[in-house]
């Protein structure tokens, strides 16, 4: 019994001691209980201030300012969330105690991992957000860098493409696209500038490592810029300037085309063939007023050329001006000259012309009064008086070709109506030297008769030869050069006789030396001068010739100072004769043949009546 009895006691010791660990288990774990519930309630409470951010706007940010307080705002809620780490490990310790009591915990513990789980979506979620900010503030951030990448290329092309600008309406192109990328320049140097400022804020976000390498890049991006700013503001200033010296140029070089195109015009108008001297007159004067304004032009166009200043297409307008301006000023000029020569040429011909005209109205009236005299011819007045008269026909004669030659060349050079104007003036020049030739006929008849009814003739008087030759030369015609030769003029008388062997010697050497001399002169006539040169040479010869004309004077005077033989008076005289038609060739020669351009031929060939063999002819061989 009392072994029972003591059993019984340890069984109840055993019971009791239980039912107390029992009745403490279960206080531990409704105390447990109670704390985790308390802890679970404040971190749901923190849980549900966190979610209650607005973490997802319906708004998407619009500018960095709204990024960053994204990204701030996401950030300090991950913090927060970072910073319940250990209060949510603590909740999963305490349920792990918990659910050691052998109390059930099912409805506390899926409290409390329903609240953990929350807790981890909400991590995750904000984590998500902050990166996505990061992302999105990185790339809003690296905006500008890359805007300033466009602009660059752009920049350059604007720079490549107005290197070289032709005109202006391409100027007026590119120039406005100029000023627009040298905006948006200065607007991305002002976000470069900002986010330079803001190396704090970058370290903060991207850490100190990226928001370095972040900068250098802005930096060098600035400067890349700040050059290609200053080329591109020197760019605009340059085409400003080109357009400001098209402006310039144009308002120069406009109306000197304008003056160019209107002096060609008149000078075009003056291109054409006058009727008279008058006429011709005015129109070299004309040209003359022309060519003075086209001599202003010139200057003018010179003076423009200082516009260009490196503009190679101001410069090729300006070199096509400056050539069709020489052309037509070596044209105008060539005008002129002709103008001048016409005028020149038709005034020789009109003074040339009223004087021989004048000539024949007073030769032809004192010959008709020497016809008409009816008395005795008083042989010291009248018919000397005739006689020199008469004689000054051969001399005029030979300026018919000559008139005749330059009226060929005035009408020429004059208009249909002005050349039949000539041909009846020369027309009327051959009439009245028709009517001349028959006066003189008759004059002479007339003189001749007189001669025969002389009475008394002195025949003790001797003839004497004379070396009267006429100034101003005579061209002499074949017809007139065989009556010359066998016409003989009447000696003067003259005291003593020379030696008949001296003066034959005489004779020869002198007949000698003319014959060269004119031999000569025939091959200086003959000569082609088809360069100045060769007018040169053929000057250069004709003076050597006229300086051996004094000594062939000597030698012809002292034939006359020996005086001839009675036989010898016919040789004599044609000596004589042909002395004088010599030294008048040789002067007509020098006067034309000087007067001639290169390759024409002269006045003196054209109209020289005397050829080679009849020059030849006249001077025969007295070997």
């Amino acid at each position: 019994m009392r072994n029972v009895l003591e059993k019984l006691r340890v069984l109840q010791e055993e019971e009791e001691g239980r039912l107390q660990g029992l009745l403490k288990s279960n206080g531990a774990c409704e105390q447990q209980r109670r704390q985790l519930e308390a802890e679970l309630a404040e971190f749901r409470k923190d849980l549900q201030r966190l979610a209650e951010e607005d973490l997802e706007p319906e708004t998407k940010a619009s500018t960095e300012d709204e990024l960053v307080a994204r990204w701030r705002l996401y950030s300090v809620t991950r913090a927060a969330l970072a910073a319940e780490e250990p209060r949510v490990d603590r909740l999963q310790a305490q349920l792990k105690k918990l659910i050691a009591f052998p109390q059930d915990p099912q409805p506390l513990s899926d409290s409390v991992v329903a609240t953990i789980q929350e807790f981890q979506r909400l991590k995750a979620k904000t984590s998500r957000l902050c990166n996505a900010a990061d992302v999105q503030l990185w790339q809003r951030l690296q905006r500008p860098l890359q805007d300033l990448q466009l602009w660059r290329a752009l920049a350059q092309r604007l720079l490549d493409v107005t290197a070289s600008l032709p005109d202006p309406p391409s100027i007026h192109t590119f120039l406005p696209q100029i000023e627009a990328a040298l905006a948006e320049s200065s607007r991305l140097k002002e976000q470069l500038t900002i986010l330079q400022l803001k190396k704090d804020l970058l370290g903060g976000v991207f850490g100190q490592e990226r928001a370095a390498v972040l900068l250098e890049q802005v930096a060098t991006s600035v400067r890349d810029r700040d050059l290609l700013h200053n080329r591109l503001l020197q760019r605009k200033s340059k085409l400003q300037s080109s357009l400001a010296q098209h402006k310039d140029f144009g308002a120069a070089f406009e109306p000197l085309q304008k003056k160019l195109l209107d002096l060609r015009i008149r000078i075009q108008a003056e291109n054409g063939l006058q009727r008279d001297l008058p006429g011709k007159q005015a129109q070299l004067s004309r040209l003359q007023g022309l060519q003075e304004e086209g001599l202003d032009l010139g200057a003018q166009v010179e003076a423009t050329r200082s516009l260009i200043q490196d503009n190679p297409n101001h410069q090729h307008k300006m070199d096509q001006l400056s050539a069709d301006y020489q052309a037509l000023h070596r044209s105008l000029e060539d005008l002129v000259d002709r103008c001048q020569q016409s005028v020149r040429e038709h005034c020789t011909f009109s003074h040339q012309l009223l004087e021989l005209r004048h000539w024949l109205a007073v030769l032809t009236q004192k010959l008709e009064a020497h016809r008409g005299y009816l008395g005795p011819w008083d042989a010291q007045s009248r018919e000397a008086e005739a006689e020199r008269l008469l004689a000054e026909l051969p001399e005029k004669e030979a300026q018919l070709p000559l008139i005749e030659a330059l009226g060929r060349l005035v009408m020429e050079k004059s208009s249909p109506e002005g050349a039949a104007m000539v041909q009846e003036e020369l027309a009327e020049l051959a009439e009245s030297w028709g009517a001349l030739r028959l006066l003189e006929e008759s004059l002479q008849s007339l003189v001749r008769n007189q001669q025969l009814q002389r009475t008394e003739v002195d025949s003790g008087k001797k003839m004497i030869f004379t070396n009267n030759i006429p100034k101003t030369g005579f061209l002499i015609t074949p017809t007139d050069l065989i009556s010359r030769h066998h016409r003989r003029a009447r000696p003067l008388l003259r005291e003593g006789e020379g030696s008949h062997e001296d003066f034959s010697q005489l004779l020869r050497n002198f007949e000698l030396w003319l014959q060269v001399e004119n031999s000569k002169l025939v091959r200086i006539i003959a000569m082609k001068a088809a360069t100045a040169e060769d007018l040169r040479t053929r000057e250069t010869k004709l003076q050597e010739l006229e300086a051996r004309v004094p000594e062939g004077q000597h030698l012809f005077e002292n034939l006359l100072r020996l005086g001839p033989a009675r036989g010898s008076l016919d040789e004599l005289e044609d000596l004589r004769y042909r002395w004088m038609l010599y030294k008048s060739k040789l002067k007509d020669s020098s006067l034309l043949l000087t007067g001639s351009s290169p390759g024409e031929p002269t006045g003196f060939q054209k109209m020289l009546c005397v050829d080679h063999s009849l020059c030849a002819r006249s001077l025969p061989n007295r070997g």
